[in-house]
């Protein structure tokens, strides 16, 4: 009877198995989803890969960052992301009521300065007057002084002419103005906040960033990559430089034109944070342009593959 038990335990758990075991092996088989979009294959038979970033098109260097020579409170912002201005446009306002009452009382120094040089040139110009008809209706010791007297009142009538003209050219900077046309890519301030030379505080980087960025959409996109030093020797010639760009998550492919190389090569940086690596690797950036296709949405600061042929 034991024995017989011991049989039947061991079919019961042979049984479980087989069935588990089945139903694993004839389970169905999903089956695989066909990738969103085909990788970047190389096109040339020695093309180099490089990481690129798209940006404005720019005669040298790359965006235009904008930084205000003064500090201060933003109490406006004229100016809109992805908005065109032209040169001299105002582009924020920083609050600048301390510094507009310390123009006004250099104006007003103007003003007390100027009297007192008139009063002491009338002085001097009336005892002149007498001491050219009489010698000696007014000492010499008693002109001297008023001569003296009249010139310094005009060497602080010009100082406060100076003063005036410094504090007046310092008040002018605290509106922000555009140097040149171009699109505003992106306000990282709001009224309210504060900045200064160094930037504004980016509470996602957890560093300083440009007040504004500005760029030239109007005249097309370019896009800087960046070539490992130990892939430098393989360029070709720049007379011979073809490229193409592949925009990620898409299976679009896109011919550039080689601009020019920026002559020097720099420490690498991650693009998608812009922070330099520990590691001591270099890179030499290269700048393509292109025309952008109907079919593609583009920006600045977007992340592509490049490769790079002859």
């Amino acid at each position: 009877m034991h024995m017989r038990n011991k049989i039947l335990i061991g079919l019961s758990v042979f049984g479980i198995l087989l069935g588990a075991g089945s139903a694993y092996v004839l389970r169905p088989q999903p089956k695989p989803l066909p990738p969103a979009f085909k990788p970047a294959a190389n096109p040339y038979q020695k093309g180099i890969y490089a990481n690129g970033i798209i940006e404005t098109v720019q005669a040298s260097g790359a965006n235009v960052n904008i930084y205000p020579e003064v500090s201060g409170t933003v109490t406006r912002i004229p100016v809109s992301e992805g908005q065109q201005v032209k040169a001299g446009e105002p582009l924020l306002v920083l609050d600048d009521t301390v510094q507009r009452s310390t123009t006004e009382s250099a104006r007003a120094q103007i003003g007390v300065a100027l009297a007192n040089y008139a009063n002491l040139k009338a002085q001097y110009d009336k005892l002149r007057a007498s001491w050219n008809l009489d010698q000696r209706s007014v000492s010499r010791d008693a002109l001297d002084t008023a001569e003296n007297a009249a010139k310094g009142a005009k060497a602080s009538l010009e100082l406060a002419r100076k003063q005036y003209s410094a504090a007046d050219a310092l008040l002018g900077k605290y509106t922000v103005r555009s140097l040149s046309g171009g699109t505003v890519l992106s306000i990282n301030t709001a009224v309210g906040s504060y900045v200064s030379n160094q930037g504004v505080y980016d509470t996602y980087s957890r560093g300083t960033v440009p007040v504004l960025v500005m760029g030239n959409l109007g005249t097309g996109l370019a896009v800087r990559c960046y070539v490992d030093e130990i892939l430098i020797q393989r360029l070709p010639d720049p007379t011979r430089i073809t490229a193409r760009m592949f925009i990620r998550g898409t299976d679009l492919s896109i011919p550039l034109k080689f601009v020019r190389i920026q002559p020097n090569v720099s420490p690498k940086i991650q693009l998608s944070s812009q922070r330099t690596e520990r590691v001591d690797v270099r890179v030499l950036p290269v700048v393509f342009s292109f025309g952008k296709p109907a079919n593609a949405t583009l920006y600045p600061g977007q992340l592509v593959d490049v490769y790079i042929g002859g």
